[in-house]
């Protein structure tokens, strides 16, 4: 534990995960499911964690807070660093400190992440009292100014109700409220929007940025959705088949992708700038089996942009630009100049 805690994180980094390796073990063979992944998360920062499905975004988030699934799931080796600790060598009981005090989760699906037996007060007072040491009474208080805080009506009333007596948007605030109850440090939100309309998404995603920026929280948005990126997030990591390929500001990877899946990405989003009858642009192909990866990029079957190279060696995160730019693509260059030649044509 003394060792831990010598562990020396760069000025204001909250969240440092090296080299982290997670696998299931199934009958077809190890899921390389996070395959040697290193990010960070500075204090009162949003980062995003984006790809397709299937590509370790919900893997990371739960290794972090070591609630991966076993025995078939597993983590094989990396370390995470939270505010210098080492999350993977604490003990099972420092670790439920950890989660919900100081560092909280919002799950993909709240229906299916809240208890269905329990009143919507029980479920906000629980944490309060366990990790804060609160009083019934001052718990139940703090419950009703957290449902408040996020914007449902009436909160008083509302702590005697049930989830299934809450609308789709009205479980996603509860869920943001019980993940600040606690006033963590930060904030792990995956696909805090599905299944959403998209109105109430946008009121979500408001609440969600809002909170963060006066209560000074750090956040780890994990999408699908690059226009979730584009307003919310700081830096973002793009994954593919559980590594990263390509890591930057929001600016710099909008206004200037050197990873050819990234821009795969922007190309199938509709855009408000383009013609009404512009063709969206769709990565072909599939995802790789991730127990059977290929040898070299993994994404070399899907690429216009493949060389001889790609099909032999893996590329590492390389400098692409400055402002920590990086990118995991031998043609990258090559890219970029196919980039600049296409702007200059339009």
């Amino acid at each position: 534990m003394f060792i831990t805690l010598l562990h020396c994180a760069a000025v204001g980094t909250l969240l440092e995960v090296k080299n982290l390796q997670t696998h299931f073990v199934t009958h077809g063979g190890v899921v390389r499911a996070v395959d040697d992944v290193s990010w960070d998360v500075n204090e009162s920062e949003t980062v995003a964690l984006v790809g397709e499905s299937g590509c370790g975004k919900s893997v990371s988030a739960l290794s972090i807070m070591r609630l991966v699934a076993g025995p078939a799931g597993r983590i094989v080796g990396g370390q995470i660093f939270f505010k210098g600790r080492d999350l993977l060598r604490l003990s099972e009981e420092e670790m439920r400190r950890v989660r919900g005090r100081e560092i909280a989760m919002i799950f993909q699906e709240p229906m299916t992440s809240l208890n269905p037996v329990l009143s919507i007060g029980r479920q906000l007072t629980e944490g309060l009292e366990i990790h804060l040491g609160m009083a019934p009474v001052e718990a139940r208080r703090r419950s009703v100014e957290l449902l408040g805080m996020v914007g449902i009506p009436d909160p008083e009333r509302r702590l005697a109700q049930y989830p299934h007596q809450f609308s789709g948007g009205m479980r996603q605030r509860m869920m943001i409220a019980m993940a600040l109850a606690c006033n963590p440090s930060l904030i792990l939100a995956d696909e805090p929007t599905t299944a959403l309309d998209v109105t109430i998404q946008a009121q979500i995603l408001e609440l969600m940025k809002e909170l963060s920026r006066r209560l000074g929280v750090a956040m780890l948005i994990i999408t699908h959705n690059l226009g979730v990126v584009a307003r919310y997030a700081d830096r973002v990591n793009v994954m593919y088949a559980g590594r990263i390929i390509e890591r930057g500001t929001a600016r710099e990877l909008y206004g200037n992708p050197r990873h050819p899946y990234t821009l795969g990405l922007l190309r199938s989003v509709p855009r408000l700038d383009e013609p009404r009858r512009a063709r969206l642009d769709p990565i072909q192909g599939q995802p790789p089996d991730l127990t059977r990866l290929p040898r070299g990029c993994a994404f070399a079957p899907r690429c216009a942009f493949c060389v001889e190279h790609c099909l032999v060696e893996t590329p590492p995160l390389r400098p692409v630009s400055e402002g920590g730019h990086v990118s995991a693509c031998w043609e990258a260059a090559t890219l970029d100049r196919t980039l600049t030649r296409s702007v200059a044509a339009t």
